[in-house]
Protein backbone atom coordinates (compact mmCIF):
# COMPACT_ATOMS: atom_id res chain seq x y z
CA UNK A 1 0.00 0.00 0.00
CA UNK A 2 1.59 3.20 -0.82
CA UNK A 3 2.14 6.22 1.82
CA UNK A 4 -0.86 8.84 1.55
CA UNK A 5 1.46 11.12 3.91
CA UNK A 6 3.66 11.23 0.58
CA UNK A 7 3.42 14.03 -2.33
CA UNK A 8 3.11 12.22 -5.48
CA UNK A 9 5.70 13.05 -6.99
CA UNK A 10 9.02 13.60 -3.97
CA UNK A 11 10.91 11.01 -4.97
CA UNK A 12 10.13 10.84 -8.61
CA UNK A 13 13.11 10.80 -11.40
CA UNK A 14 12.14 13.38 -12.88
CA UNK A 15 11.68 15.53 -9.70
CA UNK A 16 14.89 14.71 -8.16
CA UNK A 17 16.99 14.75 -11.50
CA UNK A 18 15.16 18.69 -12.22
CA UNK A 19 15.73 19.76 -8.52
CA UNK A 20 19.32 18.98 -8.63
CA UNK A 21 19.65 21.01 -11.77
CA UNK A 22 18.38 24.32 -10.61
CA UNK A 23 20.57 24.04 -7.73
CA UNK A 24 23.63 23.16 -9.85
CA UNK A 25 22.89 26.53 -11.90
CA UNK A 26 21.36 24.18 -15.31
CA UNK A 27 24.36 21.73 -15.40
CA UNK A 28 22.35 18.59 -17.34
CA UNK A 29 25.20 16.26 -17.41
CA UNK A 30 24.90 13.48 -14.63
CA UNK A 31 27.79 11.32 -15.81
CA UNK A 32 27.59 7.29 -16.88
CA UNK A 33 25.92 4.25 -15.23
CA UNK A 34 22.67 3.16 -14.67
CA UNK A 35 21.94 5.07 -11.74
CA UNK A 36 18.51 6.46 -13.58
CA UNK A 37 17.06 3.03 -13.57
CA UNK A 38 18.32 2.82 -9.93
CA UNK A 39 16.04 5.56 -9.02
CA UNK A 40 13.13 3.98 -10.75
CA UNK A 41 13.56 1.01 -9.11
CA UNK A 42 14.03 2.82 -5.74
CA UNK A 43 11.11 4.97 -5.76
CA UNK A 44 8.25 2.71 -5.37
CA UNK A 45 10.53 0.58 -3.16
CA UNK A 46 9.95 3.66 -0.96
CA UNK A 47 6.47 4.27 -1.56
CA UNK A 48 5.13 0.67 -0.84
CA UNK A 49 8.31 -0.95 1.66
CA UNK A 50 9.77 1.89 3.36
CA UNK A 51 7.39 3.07 5.98
CA UNK A 52 9.08 6.48 5.92
CA UNK A 53 7.91 9.00 8.49
CA UNK A 54 7.64 12.94 7.37
CA UNK A 55 10.89 13.34 8.50
CA UNK A 56 12.85 10.66 6.79
CA UNK A 57 11.54 11.74 3.37
CA UNK A 58 12.10 15.03 3.98
CA UNK A 59 15.65 14.00 4.83
CA UNK A 60 15.51 11.13 2.03
CA UNK A 61 14.84 13.15 -0.95
CA UNK A 62 17.51 15.87 0.02
CA UNK A 63 19.95 13.45 0.61
CA UNK A 64 18.89 11.93 -2.95
CA UNK A 65 18.90 15.69 -4.73
CA UNK A 66 22.78 16.39 -2.96
CA UNK A 67 23.89 13.77 -4.67
CA UNK A 68 22.58 14.03 -7.85
CA UNK A 69 23.79 17.66 -7.98
CA UNK A 70 26.99 16.37 -6.55
CA UNK A 71 27.24 14.20 -9.89
CA UNK A 72 26.39 17.19 -12.16
CA UNK A 73 28.97 19.31 -10.45
CA UNK A 74 31.72 16.69 -10.39
CA UNK A 75 31.33 16.08 -14.57
CA UNK A 76 31.19 19.91 -14.85
CA UNK A 77 35.35 19.96 -13.22
CA UNK A 78 36.01 16.40 -15.43
CA UNK A 79 35.15 18.31 -18.02
CA UNK A 80 36.98 21.71 -17.71
CA UNK A 81 40.07 20.13 -15.73
CA UNK A 82 40.70 17.16 -17.62
CA UNK A 83 43.64 16.34 -15.50
CA UNK A 84 41.28 15.59 -12.48
CA UNK A 85 40.92 11.89 -14.30
CA UNK A 86 45.09 11.37 -14.33
CA UNK A 87 45.29 11.83 -11.07
CA UNK A 88 47.17 8.66 -9.88
CA UNK A 89 44.96 6.66 -7.42
CA UNK A 90 45.31 3.01 -8.38
CA UNK A 91 47.07 1.34 -5.30
CA UNK A 92 45.13 1.93 -2.50
CA UNK A 93 45.46 0.17 0.90
CA UNK A 94 41.61 -0.92 1.61
CA UNK A 95 40.54 -2.08 5.28
CA UNK A 96 37.78 -4.74 4.67
CA UNK A 97 36.02 -6.29 7.46
CA UNK A 98 32.37 -6.75 9.23
CA UNK A 99 31.45 -3.86 10.82
CA UNK A 100 32.91 -3.62 14.59
CA UNK A 101 35.84 -5.64 13.62
CA UNK A 102 38.19 -2.81 14.61
CA UNK A 103 38.32 -1.16 11.11
CA UNK A 104 37.72 2.06 12.40
CA UNK A 105 40.40 2.04 14.70
CA UNK A 106 42.97 0.69 12.11
CA UNK A 107 41.63 3.65 9.44
CA UNK A 108 42.21 6.48 11.86
CA UNK A 109 45.38 5.34 13.39
CA UNK A 110 47.00 4.61 9.79
CA UNK A 111 45.37 7.96 9.01
CA UNK A 112 47.52 9.92 11.30
CA UNK A 113 50.69 8.93 9.21
CA UNK A 114 50.60 11.92 5.92
CA UNK A 115 51.64 8.85 3.58
CA UNK A 116 48.20 8.03 3.36
CA UNK A 117 45.58 10.18 1.46
CA UNK A 118 42.58 10.09 3.12
CA UNK A 119 38.80 11.30 3.12
CA UNK A 120 37.07 13.25 6.31
CA UNK A 121 33.45 12.36 6.87
CA UNK A 122 32.96 15.93 5.43
CA UNK A 123 34.43 15.35 2.20
CA UNK A 124 32.71 12.03 1.94
CA UNK A 125 29.86 13.73 2.36
CA UNK A 126 30.29 16.88 0.11
CA UNK A 127 32.51 15.75 -2.27
CA UNK A 128 31.86 18.80 -4.62
CA UNK A 129 32.15 22.27 -3.83
CA UNK A 130 28.66 23.95 -3.09
CA UNK A 131 27.30 27.55 -4.43
CA UNK A 132 29.13 29.98 -3.39
CA UNK A 133 32.39 28.09 -2.43
CA UNK A 134 35.17 27.74 -3.74
CA UNK A 135 37.81 24.89 -4.12
CA UNK A 136 40.39 25.84 -1.56
CA UNK A 137 37.96 27.24 0.91
CA UNK A 138 35.67 24.37 1.78
CA UNK A 139 33.81 25.94 4.75
CA UNK A 140 30.59 25.91 3.92
CA UNK A 141 30.44 22.29 3.05
CA UNK A 142 32.30 21.76 6.51
CA UNK A 143 30.05 23.53 8.56
CA UNK A 144 26.87 21.88 7.03
CA UNK A 145 28.93 18.11 7.43
CA UNK A 146 29.11 19.66 11.67
CA UNK A 147 25.77 20.41 11.75
CA UNK A 148 25.03 17.72 10.44
CA UNK A 149 26.63 15.48 12.91
CA UNK A 150 25.55 16.95 15.71
CA UNK A 151 21.65 16.95 14.68
CA UNK A 152 22.35 12.93 13.83
CA UNK A 153 23.94 12.82 17.77
CA UNK A 154 21.20 14.62 19.14
CA UNK A 155 18.67 12.97 17.66
CA UNK A 156 20.09 9.27 18.01
CA UNK A 157 22.91 9.86 20.87
CA UNK A 158 23.10 5.67 21.11
CA UNK A 159 25.22 6.43 17.24
CA UNK A 160 28.48 7.43 18.87
CA UNK A 161 28.48 4.21 21.60
CA UNK A 162 28.45 2.20 17.72
CA UNK A 163 30.35 4.52 15.51
CA UNK A 164 32.88 7.39 16.89
CA UNK A 165 31.22 9.92 14.52
CA UNK A 166 33.13 12.88 13.33
CA UNK A 167 33.02 15.36 10.35
CA UNK A 168 36.81 16.32 10.48
CA UNK A 169 37.91 12.59 11.19
CA UNK A 170 38.43 9.88 8.11
CA UNK A 171 35.75 7.75 7.24
CA UNK A 172 34.52 4.97 4.77
CA UNK A 173 33.82 5.48 1.51
CA UNK A 174 30.94 4.20 1.42
CA UNK A 175 28.87 7.60 1.12
CA UNK A 176 31.33 7.94 -2.16
CA UNK A 177 29.77 4.96 -3.38
CA UNK A 178 26.27 5.67 -2.71
CA UNK A 179 26.42 8.42 -5.76
CA UNK A 180 26.16 5.78 -8.03
CA UNK A 181 22.74 4.84 -6.60
CA UNK A 182 23.66 1.15 -7.24
CA UNK A 183 24.31 0.31 -3.10
CA UNK A 184 23.04 -0.74 -0.38
CA UNK A 185 19.78 1.58 0.25
CA UNK A 186 18.82 -1.01 2.99
CA UNK A 187 21.59 0.64 5.65
CA UNK A 188 19.24 3.45 5.75
CA UNK A 189 15.51 1.95 5.21
CA UNK A 190 13.60 -1.28 4.34
CA UNK A 191 13.75 -1.53 0.63
CA UNK A 192 13.26 -5.32 0.00
CA UNK A 193 12.34 -5.61 -3.64
CA UNK A 194 15.27 -2.40 -4.59
CA UNK A 195 17.61 -4.82 -2.16
CA UNK A 196 16.66 -7.93 -4.72
CA UNK A 197 16.95 -6.13 -8.01
CA UNK A 198 20.30 -5.05 -6.73
CA UNK A 199 21.81 -7.94 -6.16
CA UNK A 200 21.04 -9.11 -9.86
CA UNK A 201 23.42 -6.14 -11.05
CA UNK A 202 26.53 -5.87 -12.26
CA UNK A 203 28.38 -3.05 -9.97
CA UNK A 204 31.44 -2.47 -11.50
CA UNK A 205 30.13 1.02 -12.23
CA UNK A 206 29.99 1.48 -8.94
CA UNK A 207 33.93 1.35 -8.27
CA UNK A 208 34.33 3.10 -11.51
CA UNK A 209 32.81 6.07 -10.13
CA UNK A 210 34.52 5.50 -6.81
CA UNK A 211 37.96 6.19 -8.70
CA UNK A 212 36.76 9.07 -10.06
CA UNK A 213 35.37 10.65 -7.11
CA UNK A 214 38.86 9.67 -5.44
CA UNK A 215 40.84 11.13 -8.04
CA UNK A 216 38.35 14.44 -7.87
CA UNK A 217 38.79 14.72 -3.79
CA UNK A 218 42.41 14.26 -4.40
CA UNK A 219 42.63 17.13 -7.00
CA UNK A 220 40.76 19.02 -4.97
CA UNK A 221 43.02 18.58 -1.82
CA UNK A 222 46.02 19.66 -3.94
CA UNK A 223 44.14 22.57 -4.55
CA UNK A 224 43.89 23.31 -0.58
CA UNK A 225 47.68 22.58 -0.38
CA UNK A 226 47.44 19.07 0.42
CA UNK A 227 50.29 16.98 -0.87
CA UNK A 228 49.14 13.34 -2.37
CA UNK A 229 49.48 10.63 0.30
CA UNK A 230 51.78 7.66 -1.25
CA UNK A 231 48.22 5.27 -1.01
CA UNK A 232 44.88 5.94 -0.36
CA UNK A 233 43.58 4.49 2.49
CA UNK A 234 40.08 3.27 2.55
CA UNK A 235 37.63 0.90 4.63
CA UNK A 236 34.10 0.01 4.23
CA UNK A 237 32.78 -3.25 4.94
CA UNK A 238 30.31 -2.56 1.87
CA UNK A 239 33.68 -4.37 -0.48
CA UNK A 240 33.00 -7.72 1.39
CA UNK A 241 30.05 -8.23 -1.14
CA UNK A 242 32.43 -7.13 -4.13
CA UNK A 243 35.93 -7.70 -3.60
CA UNK A 244 36.66 -9.03 -7.02
CA UNK A 245 35.33 -5.53 -8.45
CA UNK A 246 37.42 -3.82 -6.17
CA UNK A 247 40.51 -5.32 -7.20
CA UNK A 248 39.46 -5.47 -11.41
CA UNK A 249 39.06 -1.48 -10.99
CA UNK A 250 42.13 -0.73 -8.83
CA UNK A 251 44.34 -3.27 -9.82
CA UNK A 252 46.77 -2.50 -7.10
CA UNK A 253 45.03 -2.16 -4.21
CA UNK A 254 46.06 -4.56 -1.17
CA UNK A 255 43.19 -5.50 1.30
CA UNK A 256 43.72 -5.85 4.75
CA UNK A 257 40.97 -8.12 6.32
CA UNK A 258 39.78 -7.82 9.95
CA UNK A 259 38.29 -10.63 11.65
CA UNK A 260 36.07 -10.64 14.49
CA UNK A 261 33.95 -13.57 15.70
CA UNK A 262 30.38 -12.96 14.40
CA UNK A 263 28.27 -13.43 17.32
CA UNK A 264 30.26 -10.34 18.40
CA UNK A 265 29.09 -8.16 15.41
CA UNK A 266 26.19 -9.33 13.79
CA UNK A 267 23.81 -8.29 16.50
CA UNK A 268 25.56 -5.41 17.37
CA UNK A 269 25.60 -4.35 13.35
CA UNK A 270 22.03 -4.64 13.47
CA UNK A 271 21.18 -2.81 16.52
CA UNK A 272 23.70 -0.10 14.32
CA UNK A 273 21.18 -0.56 11.17
CA UNK A 274 18.15 -0.09 12.90
CA UNK A 275 19.31 2.94 14.40
CA UNK A 276 19.62 4.01 10.96
CA UNK A 277 16.48 2.68 9.83
CA UNK A 278 14.87 5.13 12.82
CA UNK A 279 16.13 7.83 11.48
CA UNK A 280 13.34 7.91 8.30
CA UNK A 281 10.81 5.42 9.47
CA UNK A 282 8.49 5.44 13.17
CA UNK A 283 8.11 1.68 12.32
CA UNK A 284 11.21 0.26 11.78
CA UNK A 285 11.36 -3.77 12.72
CA UNK A 286 14.43 -4.74 14.11
CA UNK A 287 13.35 -8.50 13.41
CA UNK A 288 13.62 -7.27 9.67
CA UNK A 289 16.44 -5.97 10.30
CA UNK A 290 18.28 -8.79 11.56
CA UNK A 291 16.85 -11.26 9.24
CA UNK A 292 18.10 -9.36 6.53
CA UNK A 293 21.37 -8.09 7.36
CA UNK A 294 22.46 -11.47 8.85
CA UNK A 295 21.68 -12.85 5.49
CA UNK A 296 23.68 -10.24 3.30
CA UNK A 297 26.61 -10.55 5.88
CA UNK A 298 26.90 -14.27 5.74
CA UNK A 299 26.56 -14.08 1.87
CA UNK A 300 28.80 -11.47 1.91
CA UNK A 301 31.43 -13.76 3.97
CA UNK A 302 31.25 -16.65 1.82
CA UNK A 303 31.79 -14.75 -1.06
CA UNK A 304 34.70 -13.14 0.02
CA UNK A 305 36.14 -16.04 1.18
CA UNK A 306 35.71 -17.55 -2.29
CA UNK A 307 37.04 -14.28 -3.91
CA UNK A 308 40.26 -14.78 -1.98
CA UNK A 309 40.78 -18.75 -2.96
CA UNK A 310 40.90 -17.41 -6.48
CA UNK A 311 43.19 -14.17 -5.89
CA UNK A 312 47.01 -14.14 -5.27
CA UNK A 313 47.70 -14.45 -1.73
CA UNK A 314 49.71 -10.87 -1.51
CA UNK A 315 46.93 -9.02 -2.22
CA UNK A 316 45.33 -9.77 1.37
CA UNK A 317 46.40 -9.54 5.52
CA UNK A 318 44.52 -11.10 7.72
CA UNK A 319 44.17 -9.28 11.04
CA UNK A 320 42.37 -10.16 14.84
CA UNK A 321 40.14 -7.93 16.10
CA UNK A 322 41.26 -8.85 19.47
CA UNK A 323 45.25 -8.21 18.32
CA UNK A 324 44.05 -4.32 17.10
CA UNK A 325 42.85 -3.97 20.67
CA UNK A 326 45.14 -5.25 22.64
CA UNK A 327 48.89 -4.36 20.37
CA UNK A 328 47.57 -2.37 17.61
CA UNK A 329 50.86 -1.12 16.95
CA UNK A 330 52.59 -4.30 16.75
CA UNK A 331 49.13 -5.06 13.80
CA UNK A 332 50.53 -1.31 12.61
CA UNK A 333 53.65 -2.27 12.03
CA UNK A 334 52.65 -5.68 10.38
CA UNK A 335 50.67 -3.47 7.78
CA UNK A 336 53.24 -1.50 6.87
CA UNK A 337 55.52 -4.72 6.19
CA UNK A 338 52.45 -6.18 4.24
CA UNK A 339 52.32 -2.51 2.09
CA UNK A 340 55.88 -2.06 1.84
CA UNK A 341 55.66 1.39 3.44
CA UNK A 342 58.21 2.77 6.06
CA UNK A 343 56.75 3.15 9.51
CA UNK A 344 59.34 6.26 10.77
CA UNK A 345 59.97 7.10 14.54
CA UNK A 346 58.06 10.25 14.79
CA UNK A 347 54.86 8.87 12.67
CA UNK A 348 55.29 6.06 15.49
CA UNK A 349 55.46 8.46 18.66
CA UNK A 350 52.09 10.69 16.75
CA UNK A 351 49.75 7.18 16.33
CA UNK A 352 50.85 6.90 20.05
CA UNK A 353 49.31 9.83 21.34
CA UNK A 354 46.24 9.33 19.08
CA UNK A 355 45.72 5.98 20.42
CA UNK A 356 46.54 7.21 24.30
CA UNK A 357 43.61 10.61 22.88
CA UNK A 358 40.94 7.91 21.37
CA UNK A 359 41.00 4.52 23.73
CA UNK A 360 37.33 2.95 23.26
CA UNK A 361 37.19 3.53 26.72
CA UNK A 362 36.78 7.36 26.30
CA UNK A 363 32.83 5.97 24.61
CA UNK A 364 30.09 4.65 26.13
CA UNK A 365 29.61 0.82 25.89
CA UNK A 366 27.14 0.01 23.01
CA UNK A 367 24.33 -2.42 24.46
CA UNK A 368 21.84 -4.26 22.35
CA UNK A 369 19.41 -7.39 22.32
CA UNK A 370 20.94 -10.17 20.65
CA UNK A 371 17.32 -11.73 20.28
CA UNK A 372 15.41 -8.70 19.27
CA UNK A 373 16.76 -9.64 16.03
CA UNK A 374 16.38 -13.12 16.15
CA UNK A 375 20.09 -13.87 15.91
CA UNK A 376 20.53 -16.38 18.33
CA UNK A 377 23.84 -18.84 19.18
CA UNK A 378 22.26 -21.65 16.80
CA UNK A 379 21.59 -19.42 13.82
CA UNK A 380 24.55 -17.62 14.01
CA UNK A 381 26.28 -21.33 14.04
CA UNK A 382 24.76 -22.49 11.01
CA UNK A 383 25.50 -19.04 8.85
CA UNK A 384 29.18 -18.51 9.83
CA UNK A 385 30.47 -21.98 10.83
CA UNK A 386 32.53 -21.94 7.82
CA UNK A 387 33.88 -18.61 8.58
CA UNK A 388 34.66 -19.46 12.16
CA UNK A 389 36.47 -22.51 11.36
CA UNK A 390 38.58 -21.13 8.64
CA UNK A 391 39.54 -17.41 10.60
CA UNK A 392 38.79 -17.87 14.16
CA UNK A 393 40.09 -21.41 15.37
CA UNK A 394 43.44 -21.70 16.58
Amino acid sequence: MSNPMMAADALALDSLLAEASARTGGLDDFGPGDFREALRVLEPALYDEARLSAQGRALLREKLVAQLANRLVIEDHCKRYPEILQQPVDDPLVIVGLPRTGTTLLQRVLAVDPQFSKAQWWETRYPAPLPGESLEQPEVRIGRAKAEVAAMIEFVPQILTIHPLDAEQPDEEFMLMEHSFLCAMDSYVNVPAYTAWLDRQDQTQVYAYLKKMLQFLQWQQARRGIAPGRRWLLKSPQHLHTLELLLKVFPRAQVILTHRDPGKTIPSLASFIHTLWQIYSDQADPAQVGEQWNSRMARALRHSMAVRDGTPGEAFLDVHFEDTVSQPLDVVERIYRFAGLELTADVRADMTDWLAANGREKRAAHHYDAEAFGLDEARLQRDYGEYRARHLTN
